[in-house]
């Protein structure tokens, strides 16, 4: 999964609502989780990843999970 960078369009796109947390926005979720870790990063929106649904991971506290 990779990020996009500014000026991508992609991340001016709009973005779907989230009606049903699925079993397939969970795996989602878990690769958004991972890309952030890689990166550092603390928190991380779908549209980021070239998803455009209202989804974000983070993680404050920027430790990643053993």
């Amino acid at each position: 999964m990779d990020i996009l960078q500014y000026p991508d369009p992609r991340l001016r796109a709009p973005n779907a609502p989230i009606v049903e947390f699925t079993p397939e926005l969970a795996t989602i979720a878990a690769a958004m989780f991972e890309a952030m870790y890689r990166t550092d990063g603390v928190g991380l929106a779908a549209p980021q990843v070239g998803i455009n649904r209202q989804l974000l991971v983070f993680n404050p506290s920027s430790n990643s999970p053993s």
